[in-house]
């Protein structure tokens, strides 16, 4: 990979100052995305948190969860679309290609090899129970992030009370009540969005 030095980033959503060391090109760039990419068995969340926070501290945990709020909002995989978000501060669109490709070349082939060689053995009831069991440890892998990651809404600016209230109706709504994804991003993440709204403008009017 090329070894272009950082650019500046620009239109950050928060300050500039604030922002750790990034990569320091785009051979690591593409480095770091594969390797998280080769990480992530059954959900990379987890994976992400611990390669961009705590190894590479590229982002700071509450970067990280605003981050990774943005790319949950958009279309497509989570993950992907954090790729190209971090690429793209750093080196412009050709830091995002580059930060996609890493997530996808090598992962990609070693996915079709996997696919062709579980046809053979989709219908075996000792391979349908290994994946169930490898289903668990993924679901414990995500929410043990999501605990982890619980400290960086400490200094939201929604307050934690908000914060903690709209995580707990947000996981009834989904893991009890079964309600489309959807609907509860557009209804619970707009009344968070327009609290931190009027939160960030009391703020700029100095109002206690």
């Amino acid at each position: 990979m090329p070894n272009s030095s950082p650019a500046q980033p620009t239109h950050l959503p928060f300050p500039a100052a604030s922002l750790p060391p990034g990569p320091s090109s785009l051979g690591a760039l593409f480095w770091a995305f594969n390797a998280l990419a080769l990480q992530g068995f059954g959900g990379v969340l987890a994976i992400a948190q611990r390669e961009l926070v705590d190894k590479k501290q590229w982002l700071t945990p509450a970067q990280f969860v605003e981050d990774w709020a943005v790319a949950q909002v958009l279309p497509g995989p989570n993950v992907v679309n954090l790729s190209l978000m971090i690429g793209d501060r750093y080196f412009g669109v050709l830091g995002g290609m580059v930060a996609l490709a890493g997530m996808l070349s090598f992962p990609m082939v070693i996915v079709l090899i996997l696919a062709a060689l579980f046809s053979g053995v989709s219908d075996s009831v000792a391979v349908q129970g290994a994946l169930r069991g490898m289903g668990a440890v993924a679901a414990g892998m995500i929410v043990a992030t999501g605990l982890r990651l619980l400290s960086a809404l400490k200094g939201n600016v929604l307050g934690s009370a908000v914060c903690y209230g709209l995580a707990a109706v947000t996981f009834v709504a989904i893991a009890l009540l079964r309600l489309p994804l959807i609907w509860v991003l557009l209804s619970l993440g707009g009344l968070g969005a327009l609290w931190a709204y009027r939160q960030l403008g009391r703020l700029e009017k100095g109002a206690p």
